[in-house]
């Protein structure tokens, strides 16, 4: 585990797992002994505590365009390392389709162009990242719940699951495919769009092109770049480390709530 995650596992937990602790009545230590048990146990309980004082239609804080910072850093990979998305790249985008499948009535392939034709959204909004730096972008694109609509949910649909190009770890299991995942609240959120462009361009591909995730409600690590297929499930269990994505598999919280 990094020095970055141990510090910040640490500052999360000891917060908020303290806050547990003061509960009348609970005394999680003497429940389980386990700091990972406390840790999920303290996250599960930030989010809903965020989520019943915020209310689930909460928007983050939009800027104006003087706000927009004058450098936005690259976070996470500055370009995949699969000959498919070079391809994909060199062709700008034009034979790349976004996959929608899973628990749904229709699956889905839609191109770019198509994406494009959609009604969009546009939001200047802040990106915070677990490194602890922030910059305002201003971000276009659709909102996820249009496109979940035109693929139709099945009644067992819990989550949404975005596969990405970008392998950071070579490994026989596949475990090193950078995956992302939020659950149907984030998801219907009305800031919650797969952005194509940024500060009025298309995205570049240190910024995730042709498409990625914007969650404005969460930390950085969450909005996930590089979309190739969108999954619904019912559960992370057949997901590589069963905790639905791919830092939270190195421990991460699943929820990042600002």
């Amino acid at each position: 585990m990094s020095p970055l995650l141990t510090r910040r596992r640490f500052l999360i937990g000891s917060t908020l797992g303290a806050s547990i602790l003061t509960l009348p009545g609970c005394n999680m230590l003497e429940q389980n002994t386990d700091i990972d048990a406390v840790l999920r146990s303290a996250e599960s309980l930030t989010m809903k505590a965020q989520r019943v004082l915020q209310g689930r239609d909460a928007l983050a804080r939009e800027f104006a365009e003087t706000d927009i910072s004058p450098s936005f850093r690259v976070n996470g990979t500055n370009a995949p390392d699969s000959d498919e998305y070079a391809e994909f790249a060199e062709g700008k985008f034009e034979s790349w389709r976004l996959k929608i499948d899973g628990l749904v009535e229709r699956p889905q392939e839609v191109s770019l162009a198509d994406l494009k034709k959609l009604p969009a959204r546009t939001q200047i909004t802040r990106h915070d990242c677990v490194e602890g730096w922030s910059a305002i972008g201003k971000w276009t694109g659709v909102p996820l719940l249009s496109l979940l609509g035109l693929a139709g949910l099945k009644p067992t649909a819990r989550y949404v699951v975005f596969h990405c190009a970008d392998e950071l770890e070579k490994t026989l299991d596949g475990s090193g495919r950078y995956y992302e995942s939020i659950d149907l609240i984030d998801a219907f959120h009305p800031q919650t769009i797969l952005a194509y462009q940024m500060n009025g361009q298309d995205l570049s591909i240190g910024h995730g092109a042709p498409l990625r995730l914007r969650v404005e409600r969460q930390l950085g690590y969450k909005q996930a770049k590089y979309i190739m297929r969108i999954e619904l499930v019912d559960s992370f269990s057949g997901l590589w480390g069963g905790n639905g994505g791919y830092w939270e598999d190195r421990g991460y919280e699943w929820y990042a709530g600002i």
